[in-house]
């Protein structure tokens, strides 16, 4: 196998990463430097962890990286980011493409890719509008209402799962957590049921450290700007209790420190999930040896209420679960380890390297 694995990252990410890789002058050096940040290392595959030669890693829609890579090639500098991504593909001889960034990159992409492809499979696992897949082999994901819709297209599907990220190791063992509870994650007009949640846990900041790293939307923000305090915007705001305790967004190596930081990690699915459950948070929460506090419904294997996670069915009882979860700290720790211990056992890097193998070679 010759993999080439396509990401993307979130934009306000993007100033971190320049600052990561501004002392990287080649590609490689650059997309080491992203690698090692550990951003969305959940879904890293385990060759190009392991810097094997045979897998290629690209952010395809980073503009400023993907020209390094065009120049070092003698590309011309008016080359597309497609131009650049179809070129990477090809220099790499890659005959498995696994595109992480399938609401990005169009079907008429997917299908006009280099001959040396035999075999492409995307990762989605969010809503979706007006977005075909039946150009991919297989679409994979964790969430099996999702993995419905996209077949309802034609398209082909089959259960994958994020993994643990062996370098949370040294991050779970933190024993001093000075915050009470922290809670990292987008907040739009998706995030109506999140953000109930959110308040209500968001008023115990007068008793206890509660801290919220929060990824506003585009509307969100403007709604917030002095511009958008006279558009009638007002239910795009934040209440005013979430933001006395929000701090900017986080990711990567610094996203995995506030984590250890942290007694309790709140979790909360979008709206649009229906019961589904395992969103990547979960599998970071449990990784870093936090308790993961999160919204009832179906999770993956070995996440389990009461034994490796507490889940809640209402802000009411997710603001008694924080009261009776700081109190007791024995039942907080314990179910804190049995979900590391689940987490980075179950869900290995090894174990997820060996069902993308068996993905490829089910096509």
């Amino acid at each position: 196998m010759r993999l080439f694995q396509n990401a993307r990252y979130y934009p306000s990410l993007r100033p971190r990463i320049r600052e990561l890789t501004r002392h990287s002058s080649t590609y490689a050096g650059k997309i080491d430097a992203f690698v090692n940040f550990r951003e969305s290392a959940a879904h890293i595959l385990l060759p190009v962890d392991q810097r094997a030669e045979w897998a290629f890693f690209a952010n395809g829609d980073d503009e400023d990286i993907q020209k390094v890579w065009a120049r070092e090639q003698g590309m011309s500098s008016r080359s597309s980011l497609s131009d650049i991504l179809k070129a990477q593909i090809e220099a790499h001889r890659a005959d498995v493409f696994y595109n992480l960034d399938a609401t990005g990159w169009p079907a008429d992409f997917i299908k006009s890719l280099p001959g040396c492809v035999k075999k492409v499979i995307a990762w989605h696992a969010a809503p979706f509008r007006n977005v075909s897949f039946t150009a991919y082999d297989l679409v994979v994901c964790n969430f099996p209402s999702i993995l419905a819709a996209i077949a309802e297209q034609g398209a082909r599907t089959d259960y994958f799962f994020p993994a643990y990220d062996p370098e949370f190791a040294p991050f779970a063992a933190r024993e001093d957590r000075p915050v009470d509870v922290v809670f990292v994650g987008g907040y739009s007009r998706h995030h109506l049921r999140r953000a109930e949640i959110l308040e209500a846990v968001a008023r115990l900041a007068g008793q206890y450290n509660i801290v919220y790293h929060l990824d506003r939307s585009r509307l969100c923000r403007l709604a917030e700007s002095p511009i958008g305090r006279f558009l009638p915007l007002a239910k795009h705001r934040r209440p005013q209790a979430i933001r006395a305790i929000t701090s900017e967004p986080t990711f990567g190596r610094d996203y995995y420190e506030v984590l250890s930081t942290a007694k309790i990690v709140l979790n909360g699915a979008i709206d649009m999930s229906g019961e589904d459950r395992g969103n990547m948070r979960c599998f970071e929460a449990l990784g870093g040896g936090s308790l993961l506090l999160s919204d009832a419904g179906n999770y993956p294997r070995g996440m389990k209420d009461g034994q490796t996670l507490v889940t809640y069915n209402s802000a009411d009882q997710a603001v008694a679960l924080v009261r009776e979860l700081l109190q007791d700290s024995a039942k907080r720790l314990g179910i804190a380890r049995a979900g590391h211990e689940m987490v980075s056992t179950s869900y290995s890097k090894q174990l997820q390297w060996k069902r993308f193998e068996e993905l490829v070679a089910s096509i």
